[in-house]
């Protein structure tokens, strides 16, 4: 798609990576996400034209050219940098690995093996996807579900609980094209029987094919 096509101009909101949640200093929950994936789709819609905001969780990679970043770590500072740029964006594409639970209790020091014990207490962190897709007005909100079972199903469940235009599903249990991986398989899902499978394919041509179902359906 050239730069004349339906992006150009559009703003577009990214997240990407991980999060990580601490229970101290040196410690945390958190996942393989590497961050690819996101990364490769603001790449490619600055490359179509698109002013791109990407949030992005901790990785190992270079800044995208030509793409606003705020790098956060927490599910929580995810969502509020989100929150502070959703209000000026046309489509979100949600594509970080959020951590879903966080350790209740946060300590300031190093914790001993013997003064935490062996249970940890756990809370969910909040939606962000779902969060901002129940604020959305008439913007385009796209997740992302990576799951190990029942990938289709499981996907098309979240895109109506969430109320998504589109949702993305990759079967992460593949290694091939799974966490961390330079490729990836996708199937993109859409709330009328929409269905478009890419891949496996190199992560910045999946980006590309990704782009062009969300630019048929803007």
């Amino acid at each position: 798609m050239s730069r004349g096509g339906p992006l150009r101009g559009r703003r577009v909101l990214i997240t990407a990576g991980p999060t990580r949640e601490h229970l101290d200093p040196v410690r945390f929950l958190s996942n393989p996400s590497s961050g690819r994936m996101g990364y490769a789709l603001a790449e490619e819609a600055a490359a179509r034209g698109a002013r791109v905001m990407l949030v992005s969780g901790p990785t190992a990679l270079e800044d995208p050219a030509g793409v606003e970043i705020e790098r956060v770590t927490s599910a929580a500072e995810m969502l509020a940098a989100c929150r502070r740029r959703f209000t000026a964006c046309d489509v979100l594409v949600a594509v970080a690995a959020v951590a879903d639970f966080r350790p209740v209790r946060r300590y300031g020091e190093k914790q001993r093996k013997e003064s935490i014990g062996l249970t940890l207490e756990l809370e969910p962190t909040t939606d962000i996807v779902a969060t901002l897709a129940a604020e959305k007005g008439d913007r385009f909100v796209v997740g992302f579900a990576a799951e190990t079972t029942d990938l289709l199903d499981s996907a098309a469940a979240k895109m109506e609980r969430k109320r998504l235009d589109l949702i993305v599903a990759n079967d992460v249990s593949d290694p091939a094209v799974g966490f961390a991986s330079a490729d990836n398989r996708v199937v993109i899902l859409g709330p009328d029987g929409f269905r478009v499978e890419l891949g496996p394919a190199p992560k910045r041509s999946i980006a590309g094919g990704i782009w062009d179902a969300i630019a048929s359906r803007l």
